[in-house]
Parts: C-alpha cells; structure tokens; sequence
C-alpha cells in the first residue's frame, strides 16, 4: 500500500511516498531557513505563501523520486493539526484536491502522532520490539511533550510545556549568543567539547513531567548581560564565553529533558522509550536519553524534523484501521492528541 504524506505544518513544505508504513520510496523537503533567518524565527505569513510556491514541485518530487504516478497511490494523509494556520491550510487543501479528484481516501495527521510514527521507518517495529506500552518524547520548536503510547493510536499526554518549547529556547539562546539560526545546531556546535565553569537553572518543577523554560532562558540573557556578551560588542563576543553559555544551557536542557523522560518510562512501566521531533536531533540528548533502563529508539537525524515520511506512515496505521476523513477535514491549529 502507497501513502502519499504531506506535510506543511510550519515552515517545511514536505511530501513522501511511504510503502505500508515502513519503507520510505521518496522524501521531499523544500526549507524555509534561509528565508526566515533573517528574522530569528518563523513569520507565519511569509511561511504560508512559501508553502503556496513550493507544494506542487514538491509533490512532483516525491513521486518522481519514487517513480510512481498518483494513479500508483492508495491515500493521500496530511497533517491537519496543530501548526501555523496558514501553513496548514495549503498542505490541507492540496491534499483534499487531489483526494477529490482521484476519489482516494483522505486521512488527516495529527502532528506529534506523525513525530511518533517517524520510529517505524527503515527499521524494526517498535510495536513488537520492544512492544507497548512506550514513552515517546516529542521535542520540537513548538512542543515539548511526554507521551505514553499504549498501542496504536492510543496516547495520553502526561507531560508538556508549561510556556516555551526547547527549541524556541534553543532559538532564543541562540539569538542571545549572536550564533545562527536554527539556535539547535548552532548551539550544540558551539557547545561542543565545552565544560563550563557554570551552571544554569533547571526547572524540576517537583514531581510533574511538565517542562518549563522560559526561566532559563531569562537565565541565559542574564548571563551574556553580565559577561559581556550581550549585546555583543564591538568585533563580537569572545567565542570562549559563548561557548561556555551555550554549552551551560544545553546541559541546563538536555539534564531536564532526559530525566523526566526516564522518570516517565519508569512512572509508567514502558518498554520503551521514542524520540521525536527536531531537538531530538541533539547529540548529547540521545546520548542521555540512552541512559533509560529500556529499549531506546531514536529516528535518524532527518527524520526527526519535520518530513512527509512520518505523515505517511502515521497514515498508514490510521488507515489500516479504518479511520479516515471527509472533504470537511480542516486545518486545526490546536488540535489535541488522541
């Protein structure tokens, strides 16, 4: 069975073709970093008309990689939900387009379930090995959330932001630290081989799986402030001092994440622990999060951003259980998991 996935839920404009949820033929991907590096972030209104100018060479993409027509394919599966709304709307409404047109069914995506199916693709079946029930970890520039998975399409949230997300926070201490964006990769660069001479805070927030990070990055501002850093100064900041900063707040991160992470598989007697989204991405975080006591499946690096590969699949397994959707699907920006 071919899936076409789409995907265009913030600033990725992304189409794959995924056979029977596992085997990715193609995988498409038109970034907006470029774009929206000027601004130190994502501007949804010049996101959505990116995604108007990039939808169908990307879906032309895809099926060309894949070397199949759309008369090869059996669904069409986008995500509907939560994301930009203008972002959405254009991955959305193509997607009705051309279900309408070829009378293929239509399955809507919630994004973190797409995040969470990325765990399937080119390797084993993480529903067999190690089985349910699993944590799953999302962490993304918009979610940072704590998932138990106790089969297919049954999830309940335990854990999330409180305020920012650790990629907005990787973003905005990148930003602070005159480093480039996405603050992500910038950030575990600059903090590479670094031992600092400092700490900064971690919310633990008691015994709550929730996150919050909106202190630390108060915490970082605060310290480029009083090291000179910030604002940078004449012919830049010293890169000692960034390094250690930078390096200060991903371990500040990576500390809080993987912990409440363990303590989650632990809470709830998981088999095993997944990794989604894009600061999963993160070095020292998969290497923390290695440390839980069970089986640990982390997607590869590309397969933890956004991507219609992890769409298809996740439309895959809704599909095979009979659930899809009418023409009234719409772009949800908030929409809830489950």
């Amino acid at each position: 069975m071919l899936i076409l996935g789409i995907e265009s839920s913030c600033d990725e404009t992304a189409a794959a073709v995924v056979e029977d949820g596992r085997r990715v033929l193609s995988d498409v991907i038109s970034s907006q970093v470029a774009i929206h590096a000027r601004y130190g972030g994502v501007v949804p209104e010049v996101a959505s008309r990116q995604h108007l100018l990039q939808i169908v060479p990307v879906l032309e993409g895809a099926l060309a990689e894949a070397e199949v027509t759309l008369d090869d394919i059996d669904a069409i599966a986008v995500t509907h939900g939560p994301g930009l709304m203008g972002s959405l709307m254009v991955g959305v409404n193509t997607a009705k387009s051309i279900a309408y047109a070829r009378g293929l069914p239509l399955i809507g995506v919630h994004h973190l379930e797409g995040h969470t199916y990325a765990a399937w693709l080119g390797g084993g079946d993480p529903a067999v090995d190690p089985g349910f029930p699993l944590i799953v970890l999302i962490a993304s520039g918009a979610h940072t959330d704590l998932i138990v998975m106790r089969g297919h399409g049954d999830y309940e949230v335990v854990g999330r932001t409180r305020d920012d997300a650790a990629g907005e926070a990787f973003d905005k201490a990148g930003r602070i630290l005159g480093l480039s964006y996405p603050g992500g990769p910038a950030v575990q660069h600059a903090a590479t081989g670094v031992s600092p001479s400092f700490k900064l805070p971690r919310a633990w927030l008691g015994d709550s799986l929730d996150f919050s990070f909106s202190g630390l990055k108060t915490a970082v501002l605060h310290k480029a402030q009083a090291l000179g850093v910030y604002p940078a100064p004449d012919g830049g900041a010293p890169p000692t001092l960034v390094a250690e900063i930078a390096a200060a707040f991903q371990s500040s991160v990576v500390e809080v994440i993987a912990t409440k992470a363990i303590a989650a598989v632990e809470r709830y007697g998981a088999k095993g622990l997944v990794l989604g989204g894009g600061v999963s991405a993160n070095g020292p975080l998969r290497e923390a999060c290695r440390q839980a006591p069970v089986p640990v499946i982390i997607p590869a690096p590309k397969l933890c951003t956004d991507n219609g590969s992890m769409i298809g699949a996740a439309g895959y397994y809704r599909f095979t259980r009979g659930l899809t959707h009418s023409m009234a699907l719409d772009a949800t920006p908030g929409l809830a998991l489950g």
